[in-house]
C-alpha cells in the first residue's frame, strides 16, 4: 500500500483535515453564532409579561441547536406581534439574528410576482 494511503484505503489527503485547527475554528464559529442567535431570542422575549409565553421562553432556553430556534421562530414572532412599543425592534432583532445564521431564510422576491 502506498504511503499516501492510510488504514482502510482512505487517501491521506482526505484524512489530513480531521481534527485540524481549521475544523476547530469552524466549530467554534458555528457555536458562537448559535449562542448569539439564542441570546437574541432570549433578549427579544425577556420582559414579555403574559404568562402564556413562559413555556415558549423555556423552549428557547432549552434549545441546543440552531434548527431548534428556527423551528420556534413562528411562535416567537407571534408572541412579539402585539401593539406594545418596541415589539417591532424585537422582531427585527430576531430576524437579523436568524438571517446571520440561516443566510438563505428569505424567499426570493420573484416568487410572489406573476
Amino acid at each position: 500500500m502506498p504511503m499516501a494511503e492510510l488504514q482502510h484505503g482512505t487517501p491521506a489527503a482526505t484524512q489530513s483535515h480531521v481534527g485540524m485547527p481549521g475544523d476547530r475554528n469552524a466549530r467554534l464559529a458555528a457555536r458562537r453564532a448559535f449562542v448569539e442567535l439564542k441570546l437574541s431570542f432570549i433578549q427579544a422575549m425577556a420582559d414579555l409579561q403574559d404568562p402564556r409565553f413562559d413555556g415558549l421562553r423555556r423552549q428557547v432556553r432549552g434549545t441546543e441547536e440552531p434548527v431548534g430556534l428556527w423551528l420556534l421562530r413562528a411562535p416567537v414572532f407571534a408572541a412579539l406581534s402585539g401593539p406594545e412599543p418596541g415589539y417591532r425592534q424585537r422582531r427585527q432583532l430576531v430576524r437579523r439574528a436568524l438571517d446571520s445564521v440561516f443566510h438563505d431564510s428569505q424567499l426570493p422576491s420573484t416568487l410572489g410576482t406573476r
